[in-house]
């Protein structure tokens, strides 16, 4: 019985071991290895090529430096090969060695758009949506906003500083459509909602895609947030293989794109003279003729006879910058890594004292940290961890770049010099000895100004993001669930160190012995140590959630659908808001979906809705649903256009239509728009009381009132396009489109003051539309092996105007030129500038101006109603908007074996600006802190109405000495037109050949030389005209550049 019990198990065991041995040997014969190249048309191998098994998407490889590889398969699936820039093939595996050749995407017909939330494939795309090469991004500049403009359609995009740390452009997609105070776009970086000036800090190195989100299905998943537009911005990811390092490093020289021209000091002095002899023939001289004789002679005492042009004194011709990018990125099946870091050092084109023992030039100092981990915890769960850290350092002027170069400008030049050198009484002086004038050296000196101290401001802004994927295939197949979880810390503090200056001005002069004395005008008012004084500080705290659920899945090969839902949720705090209100929490809440079904890869539509709740309205205003939907034809798919698919590769007409909310209205202050703003401790309305009114007690006053009907700013945007193929070389896209908002909120204009009211009464009243054509061409060609050409081309058109607008009846009132109803939003107003008056009886049988006393040589205007009486009334509408309605941009690049070259170049049009009258207008006093006379512009010198020449059509009026309210007005006469062409970015490079980078031990490298701003076409001459009528501030810069980028 036991023998047999163990013969029994014995045999057990047996069987069980033999079952093991068959499933294993039917396991193992199932394995396939495949091995093989992949190469391009031409027959080259490419390498970093990815391949999956179809069945079993975390099966796969990547091909080596020679194109070859080898994977091993369980049964004879398909094998997916994808590249960037070529499209993606499947190949079956039914052989053991495959030969693989990819067709280069010329089009991008196989590329993958990054939209709301996700990625679409981009031929199944129809809300208007453009990516651009983050490539094309690359210009000789530390901001990335700076190189946006011209290169993508529907976005306007300007400049109007050029100063380090002040430089950001100012952007709008498809224009300008509401005239609340936020028009910006929403900027999103890896999802998180960011600044321009985080925008502007992104490095070109570091972004995956770059996409604009234009119309209402485009944006309707970030519901409020993306009324004006989004910018989506993904950073790269690690991937799978070796490690790889990329390194650049540019040295770059940069200068001003123009420069003010100002008349040399002897014409200031004899032009000012004329100036206060054409207004007061009985006033006298301000500089004597021996004064301007003396100040001719090369060979004079310049201390006595200073002749200083402010602008020489203060600034450097030039300046020179660096810019350093490294990153590393690599990975296995598990984890995947992309870490980088970036230093950026700009700096000013401001003199340096010797004497000074500190630098007061800009130094505008950027780091920026980024690390992207993504780890698969399972086969169905990644997690990502991004962190980034964008730390800034400003050491600049106490007031500024740009006020430096205003006080250029407002500066006397022949009066004192920006120091004397010592006299025998303070020769053994130990500070520097700076010029003035008067009796207590209240005049301005922009010299002391720059030097006598800086300020020091530090900007710091990080952020840590988690994100977990979970694939819930065994749920649902192509059922997948995203959480995404988002802290950012912004600190912001600024504080200056300075010292008083010592004034000095020329006591006497001895002609004979050229010796001259000083007398101080502010010995105890000069200090020899620095002050400190602390500035602003500025703290915030931004928490962000969301989650999404989304499904994708494909019936009987030719019914594409899929949903998402998306929920969200974000926190900001203050640490200083400066008031009650403003110190709770910003919150916002909202969910989100979209749903697309697409048939056969020619019929599209989808739909898309935004639920969001916004905290500033009362509860039966607080959530707005906005939907919107789209459809889409890919005709070129169509059977009846087989017979043209070699002319026509692509044809796709889309169109959507939507409704967009925007709680981003009123003002940044206003918080809760169904609370009162009351202070109950005003101090300007108090009142004394009491015997002999002895005591105060502080009033009330009222900041805003409850308003419980306030409610959302909405916006019905349509949409209209398509896209066409040709030939597989050329790529137009087209799209027209139109918004109408409502319910803008303005100040009610006919609100009697008996009502006794402290403060406006608002409601959503407003209504503005807008509409505009946006165009790209793109033009791909190899040539041959060695020859690649592309060319791309776009055009941006768009124009909006009130269509309901609070105002007085001036319709009634028989004014209805006053009126903005019909006008663009930035349209400007001003008075029509006949001419100069021509004489005493010219003004005489004119009709009266009331801006003040005028004479021959003074601007004349039209009188527009016809009642003898030039005031208000007679401005109208004049130029075009301030607002660029055109933008546009064209450009080329090409390869030649190693060789490369690129140029683009940038336009716009229709638009206009002031030229800025007041500041200006020659030896007035506009410096407002000081006494200044300001400078003469070479321009108005060379041009201006005189006694002996009575031009009525010069560029300046009668000079003066005192501003001349009369000249000093919005009008036709200072009206210019904006319209420009620029070379905006230019590159020559070299690739080093192989055999070269594998002696230096580097995988590949290129060097080479660039420039942004060298040429500018315009008719204003006066300052860099894309500065508008900012230009006497810190001039936009042009620029070369040196580089050197090597991958190891």
């Amino acid at each position: 019985m036991t023998l047999n019990l163990k013969r029994s198990n014995t045999d057990l065991k047996l069987m069980a071991f033999l079952v093991f041995l068959m499933f294993f040997s039917n396991l193992f014969g199932q394995q396939k290895i495949i091995s093989g190249v992949v190469s391009d048309s031409y027959g080259n191998p490419i390498p970093g090529v990815n391949i999956l098994q179809e069945t079993q998407k975390n099966n796969g490889t990547i091909t080596d430096f020679d194109g070859k590889f080898t994977i091993s398969i369980n049964d004879e699936s398909m094998l997916i090969f994808s590249y960037v820039g070529f499209i993606t093939k499947k190949v079956e595996s039914k052989d053991s060695n495959l030969e693989v050749t990819l067709e280069e995407d010329l089009l991008g017909l196989d590329e993958v758009t990054v939209v709301a939330y996700g990625t679409q494939k981009k031929a199944s795309v129809i809300a208007a949506v453009t990516s651009i090469n983050p490539e094309e991004l690359r210009v000789p500049t530390s901001n990335l906003t700076s190189s946006i403009a011209g290169r993508v359609a529907g976005v306007i995009s300007y400049q109007r500083s050029g100063e380090p740390g002040r430089d950001n452009a100012e952007f709008f997609i498809r224009g300008v459509s509401t005239f609340g105070y936020a028009r910006s776009p929403l900027i999103l970086i890896d999802g998180i909602e960011t600044t321009s000036t985080d925008l502007a800090r992104l490095q070109p190195d570091d972004i995956a895609s770059f996409s604009i989100m234009k119309d209402a299905t485009a944006t309707a998943l970030y519901g409020a947030r993306g009324a004006n537009g989004v910018i989506l911005v993904t950073t790269k990811e690690g991937k799978e293989g070796v490690v790889k390092i990329n390194v650049r490093y540019e040295k770059a020289y940069s200068a001003p794109t123009k420069s003010l021209e100002i008349a040399d000091p002897v014409t200031y002095m004899t032009l000012h003279n004329e100036a206060l002899a054409t207004r007061n023939p009985l006033g006298g001289r301000i500089y004597s003729l021996e004064k301007i004789l003396i100040s001719q002679d090369p060979n004079r005492n310049i201390m006595a006879y200073p002749t200083v042009n402010w602008f020489d004194e203060l600034l450097e011709d030039y300046t020179l910058n660096s810019r350093f990018n490294f990153n590393v990125s690599g990975g296995g099946k598990v984890a995947r890594y992309y870490l980088a870091a970036t230093v950026n050092s700009d700096n000013g084109n401001l003199k340096i004292d010797p004497q000074n023992n500190f630098n007061n030039n800009i130094n505008f100092k950027r780091i920026s940290l980024r690390s992207n981990v993504n780890v698969n915890l399972t086969p169905t769960t990644e997690v990502a961890l991004k962190f980034n850290g964008n730390f800034d350092d400003y050491i600049g002027p106490l007031d500024g770049g740009a006020a430096i170069y205003q006080k250029a400008m407002q500066t006397n030049p022949v009066l004192y010099p920006r120091f004397y050198e010592p006299d025998l009484q303070f020769q053994n002086s130990t500070h520097i000895l700076f010029g003035n004038y008067g009796q207590f050296g209240d005049y301005l000196n922009p010299y002391a100004d720059m030097i006598r101290g800086y300020k020091d401001e530090s900007y710091n802004n990080f952020l840590a993001t988690v994100e977990v994927k979970q694939d819930l295939g065994f749920i649902a197949e192509g059922l997948n669930a995203r959480i995404l979880g988002n802290t950012s810390r912004y600190s912001f503090y600024n504080l200056e160190r300075k010292y008083n200056p010592f004034y000095y001005t020329l006591g006497n002069y001895d002609f004979q012995s050229d010796q001259y004395t000083l007398i101080a005008l502010n010995p105890n008012q000069g200090t020899e140590y620095l002050e400190y004084n602390e500035g602003n500080k500025v703290i915030t705290n931004a928490t962000y959630f969301e989650a999404s659920l989304n499904y994708n899945t494909t019936i009987d090969d030719i019914h594409e659908i899929s949903g998402m839902i998306i929920g969200i949720s974000r926190e900001l705090k203050y640490a200083n808001a400066g008031d009650l209100q403003r110190s709770l929490p910003y919150r916002n809440l909202g969910v989100s979906g979209r749903f697309t079904y697409a048939f056969d890869e020619r019929y599209f539509s989808e739909f898309n809705f935004g639920y969001n709740g916004s905290e500033r309205f009362a509860k039966s205003e607080r959530f707005g649903f906005f939907p919107s939907f789209g459809f889409g034809w890919y005709m070129s798919n169509e059977d009846f256009m087989s017979s043209t698919s070699d002319v026509i590769t692509k044809l796709k007409l889309k169109s959507t239509y939507g409704l967009v909310g925007n709680d981003q209205i009123g003002s940044a202050e206003d918080r809760f728009f169904y609370i009162s703003q009351v202070n109950l401790n005003d101090g300007s309305m108090g009142a004394p009381f009491g015997n002999e009114f002895s005591n105060y007690i502080n009033g009330v006053s009222i900041d805003r009132y409850a308003n419980d009907q306030i409610t959302w700013e909405k916006a019905k945007m349509l949409n209209v396009g398509f896209e066409l193929g040709l030939f597989g070389k050329v790529d137009i896209q087209a799209d027209y489109f139109t918004e109408y908002r409502s319910n803008i909120l303005m100040d009610r204009a006919q609100v009697p003051a008996s009502m006794g009211l402290q403060s406006p009464i608002r409601a959503n009243v407003g209504e503005a539309s807008s509409k505009g054509f946006e165009m790209s061409l793109d033009y791909k060609d190899n040539i041959t092996n060695d020859f690649f050409v592309a060319v791309r081309a776009n055009f941006s058109f768009a124009t909006s105007k009130y269509e309901v607008f609070e105002e007085l009846d001036y319709v009634s009132a028989g004014l209805p030129w006053r009126s903005r109803i019909g006008l663009n939003l930035s349209q400007p107003f001003g008075y029509i500038a006949e001419r100069l008056f021509i004489d005493e009886a010219d003004i005489a049988n004119s009709p009266i101006q009331t801006f003040g006393d005028y004479m021959a040589g003074d601007i004349k205007y039209k009188d527009i109603n016809n009642d003898g009486i030039i005031d208000i009334n007679d401005e109208v509408p004049i130029g075009y908007p301030t607002t660029p309605e055109i933008i546009y941009g064209f450009g080329t690049s090409a390869s030649y074996r190693n060789f490369d070259f690129s140029f683009f170049f940038q336009g716009s049009a229709r638009s206009s600006f002031f030229v800025d009258a007041y500041n200006t207008s020659p030896f007035i006093d506009t410096s407002g802190s000081a006494i200044g006379n300001n400078a003469l512009l070479s321009a108005w010198a060379n041009d201006h109405w005189s006694e002996n020449d009575r031009n009525l059509y010069a560029s300046w009026p009668r000079l003066s000495d005192q501003l001349i309210d009369n000249n000093n007005r919005n009008s036709t006469w200072w009206l210019r037109d904006g319209a420009f062409l620029r070379l905006k970015s230019i590159e020559f490079g070299y690739s080093f050949t192989d055999k070269l980078t594998e002696k230096l031990g580097f995988s590949a490298g290129r060097v080479y030389v660039s420039g942004t701003n060298l040429l500018t076409f315009s008719k204003f001459k006066l300052w860099d005209i894309e500065m508008g009528g900012n230009g006497l501030g810190y001039p936009i810069q042009k620029g070369a550049n040196l580089g050197l980028n090597i991958n190891f």
